[in-house]
């Protein structure tokens, strides 16, 4: 199996299915509370962040009209075997896209790390994805989710499913009781520390590197595990997030991801952020396939190979929801 990553490659240019929309980031919800305090020990800090940076603002459709429409909503747990952890994420189905801030405004009132919408064309599917805040250009586990979401309640019966997406294609394949990401390996350059990092996360890494997020480096499993982070100081921090890596020690490597600039104080399992993390602990381990945990408060596992231009990042999926959203004409 193998996946062209890329903006809006192959199967859109030989006239296959028709190309998503894909807007700009936008804020917009419909309304005004904190987001959930996503890890023990830090409700105080995230509260205040919260309601200091993000204020909601009004859904504004002077010039739309939207009828009442009845949408087909799942709640899904990626990268775990267990109700109760892992990655939750929103999947709604849609026969055309809505626009950009009616979808923003779902997300918000979801209220979940990430909502993904996919539209169903010829032989793909269009995705995109939505935290509480913002639009983002990748993400793993609403992507699995909605992978398990096709095979499972859309009939299809071929084992393996591409989307079309801000990330460019991509493709999720079923391998027995697993569903495997062929995402972008996306390796991060080493760099300075940017300023106030070390403060912002309490302990100095050993080494820092930069891509859309910055991972840090840190030596030990527990430097990992203990992190309680300062995310005012780390909403300075001119990246989408933050990565905290360290060997582990039942599995190859640990993580945890801050993205309070994205209205995710903590992500409790974070598939994009192992298209930096693989490529770096494949060479610094020297073996291509990888066992990894995400130390969140929920957890999770990721089975993960280093595929050269592109990684695998395998798990597994939780049905906690199916239902609908009605929405009403707006």
């Amino acid at each position: 199996m193998t996946c062209s990553p890329g903006p809006h490659p192959n199967l859109l240019s030989k006239g296959e299915g028709t190309p998503c929309s894909l807007a700009g980031q936008t804020c917009l919800t419909n309304r005004d509370r904190p987001l959930p305090e996503r890890e023990a020990g830090v409700r105080g800090q995230a509260e205040r962040w919260n309601n200091s940076q993000f204020r909601r603002l009004p859904l504004n459709m002077k010039n739309q009209v939207i009828a009442p429409m009845t949408i087909p909503y799942y709640e899904i747990a990626a990268f775990t075997s267990r109700h109760f952890a892992g990655n939750p994420a929103g999947v709604c189905i849609l026969k055309e896209w809505l626009p950009t801030e009616v979808m923003q405004a779902i997300a918000a009132e979801n209220n979940l790390p990430e909502t993904a919408f996919m539209v169903e064309r010829e032989k793909h599917f269009d995705l995109r994805w939505m935290t509480p805040a913002i639009e983002i250009d990748l993400c793993g586990h609403a992507t699995l989710a909605s992978a398990h979401i096709i095979f499972t309640y859309l009939g299809r019966r071929r084992d393996v499913v591409y989307f079309q997406s801000p990330g460019g294609e991509l493709c999720v394949e079923r391998v027995n009781d697993r569903l495997v990401l062929d995402f972008p390996s996306r390796p991060a350059a080493p760099c300075d520390p940017p300023a106030g990092l070390a403060e912002a996360l309490g302990a100095k890494p050993t080494e820092v590197r930069k891509g859309r997020d910055y991972l840090a480096v840190f030596e030990r499993h527990e430097d990992v595990a203990g992190m309680a982070p300062d995310f005012e100081a780390l909403m300075k921090v001119d990246a989408q997030g933050v990565v905290v890596t360290a060997p582990g020690k039942d599995c190859d490597f640990v993580s945890r991801y801050f993205a309070p600039r994205a209205g995710i104080p903590e992500d409790p399992v974070t598939g994009s952020t192992h298209c930096a993390l693989i490529p770096y602990w494949s060479k610094r381990l020297g073996r291509k396939e990888l066992r990894a945990r995400q130390l969140s408060r929920r957890g999770g596992e990721l089975f993960c190979e280093d595929r050269g231009e592109l990684v695998g990042i395998g798990g597994t999926v939780v049905l906690y929801m199916e239902g609908a959203i009605q929405l009403p004409e707006i």
